[in-house]
This record gives C-alpha cells, structure tokens and sequence, in this order.
C-alpha cells in the first residue's frame, strides 16, 4: 500500500481510535449528503417540469395579449397610448424577492404584487371608445407579467439549485472515493503495524523465557552435579588416616 492511498500517521493505538472516529464522521457526512442530493434532486426536477408548464402557457398567453393589444389600437386608435401614459404617475406591479430553504439551499423566489390604488385609475380610461378592449388587454398583459415572474424565479431557482446539486455531488465523490478510502487504507495499515508489533513482543518474551529456563536447567544440572561430588569427601578423609603410620609411645 503506498502512502498516497492512506494518511502519514504514527501507528499507534490512539491514533486507531482517532482514525476511526473520523471515520465513522465521515461515513455520517456521506449518508447526509446523499440525502441532500436526493432531495435536490427531486426539487430539480420538479422545477424542471414547472418550467416547462410555464413556458407552454406564457407562449399562450403572450399570443393572447398582443391581440388583445391590436383590438384596443383597431378599436380606440392610436391616441390610446397617450391617454394611458397620461393616466400612469407609478407603477401599479412591483415585484418582491423571498427565499425558500430546500435541504439547507436558500432558493431566490419572486413574487408579484399589484397596487389596487393604481389599478383604479386606469378603469376610466377609454371610455369615449375601446375601454371594453383596453380593460381587457390590461388583464390579459397582467396575466402574461405573472407568468414572466414565474418564470424568472423558477429559472433562477433552476440554476440555484443545479450549482447546489453540482457541489454536493463533488461533496459525495470525495468522500465515497478518496477520503472514506484513505481512512479505510489507514485504519487497515495501522492495524497491520500493531499486529506486526505485538508478533514481534510476542516472540521476544518467548525468546526471553527461553533463555530464562535454559538458565534455570543450567542452574538445577550444577546443582545436581554438586550433590553427586559432595558424598566422595569423607572416603577420601577415610582413605588419607589409613595410611597414617602407627604411632609406638
């Protein structure tokens, strides 16, 4: 196993311990991950399919409304558009932004919202001729601003969450294929160290207690040695005082 697929660490028993919890820490962040993918994903393509409706409908309702645009210049001509120039001091649509938390991703959302003050003064115009086509040409473009508001915060939400989608995916390949396998590799190389360690104690207390009992056999083979010579000392004291000579007084 070369160092580039495990971490440099000192193979010790702590270091074990450690290892392993990062680990386990590890393996926690990569199952939330997934999680959070999936959940994004799902979001993703929900959005995906809106957008979609959208599209469809603005497509409709856009067509509706410049026609609805030409039967109010066929019906009141052209100096309509200076009457309601004239009757417009502020704008009677704001759009107001929001944020929505998908699994921990603040999604921007837009939302439209329409001034009744300001709505009221354009009932009047076109009374003389065309207001029938004016008041519905106006309902027909607010409709069409709606949708273009849907749209936007649908495809802002859409790029939101697919840069989201993109770093939690890079997030979940790092941790599935280099740092879970590193730790892994670690854990694996420390606890061969340890075993080779304890192998090696192993046979050196087995060495030393050899040596201790070849010592003791030594020491009980000397003594046994001792024990046989020591009964040999009288008979010769015996044999020396028999060769004395006699002593005539």
């Amino acid at each position: 196993m070369s160092s580039g697929q495990r971490l440099n660490v000192v193979p010790t028993v702590t270091v074990l311990a450690q290892i392993k919890s990062r680990l386990t820490g590890a393996s926690k962040g990569h199952g939330l991950l997934k999680k959070k993918a999936d959940a994004l994903n799902l979001r993703f393509r929900q959005l995906l399919k809106e957008i979609l409706e959208c599209k469809s409908s603005m497509g409709e309702t856009m067509k509706s409304s410049y026609f609805a645009l030409t039967e109010v210049k066929y019906a009141a001509g052209d100096g309509v558009r200076h009457t309601v120039r004239d009757n417009v001091d502020r704008a009677s649509v704001r759009v107001t932004s929001s944020t929505d938390n998908v699994a921990g991703v603040k999604i921007p959302k837009f939302q439209q919202h329409v001034d009744s003050s300001a709505t009221s003064k354009m009932e009047l115009t076109g009374l003389g001729k065309g207001g029938a086509q004016v008041a519905e040409c106006r309902k027909s473009f607010l409709s069409s601003l709606e949708l273009l508001v849907q749209l936007a915060s649908l495809q802002t939400s859409f790029v939101t969450l697919d840069a989201a989608i993109k770093t939690t995916n890079r997030r979940v390949n790092a941790l599935e294929n280099v740092v879970i396998p590193k730790l892994e590799n670690t854990i694996q190389y420390i606890k061969g160290e340890l075993d080779e360690l304890e192998r090696e104690e192993f046979f050196r207390l087995k060495k030393v207690q050899g040596k201790k009992k070849r010592d003791l056999e030594a020491k009980d083979k000397l003594k046994q040695k001792g024990l046989e010579r020591a009964p040999e000392a009288p008979k010769a004291m015996l044999h020396t005082e028999a060769d004395d000579p006699d002593v005539v007084f």
